[in-house]
């Protein structure tokens, strides 16, 4: 049975919704597309990344190959262009980048040589020597 203050026919009387649950349902519909752009720009930078890989690094870190990873990840970030983060898809698409960006990811890195902040030289190494403070 209906509450006291409902007019059949008038789901959108302010007695019966209120204006709290416009703010409620804007406030999580900001916060599904918060979390969409962010599904999106990490699905982006994990296809990128794919893609300036090289395509033997793949084979020698054990992985699969590099047209494989490109059109997974291109598909990941096709469907959160596509979908809304509370379609089935995306949730698939977020498993294979984080899948990526853990696994795959690293154990390139590793292969490669890496391009960490430090390759051995010392603290004071610029990009064509030595730094010695005008000394």
């Amino acid at each position: 049975m209906p509450g006291p203050f409902y007019r059949y026919g008038d789901e959108d009387s302010p007695t019966v919704n209120g204006w709290w649950n416009g703010v409620l349902i804007q406030g999580f519909n900001n916060l599904l597309w918060l979390l969409s752009l962010a599904m999106l720009v990490f699905a982006g930078f994990a296809f990128i990344d794919s893609a300036i890989r090289r395509g033997d690094a793949y084979r020698a870190a054990d992985k699969q190959s590099k047209p494989f990873w490109l059109i997974i990840l291109g598909l990941a970030t096709l469907v959160n262009v596509l979908f809304g983060v509370m379609a089935f898809l995306p949730i698939l698409g977020l498993i294979a980048t984080i899948v990526y960006m853990v696994d795959v990811r690293p154990a390139l890195k590793r292969v490669s040589g890496g391009k960490g902040p430090r390759r051995g030289g010392s603290s004071s190494d610029g990009p064509y020597g030595p730094w010695n403070g005008g000394r």
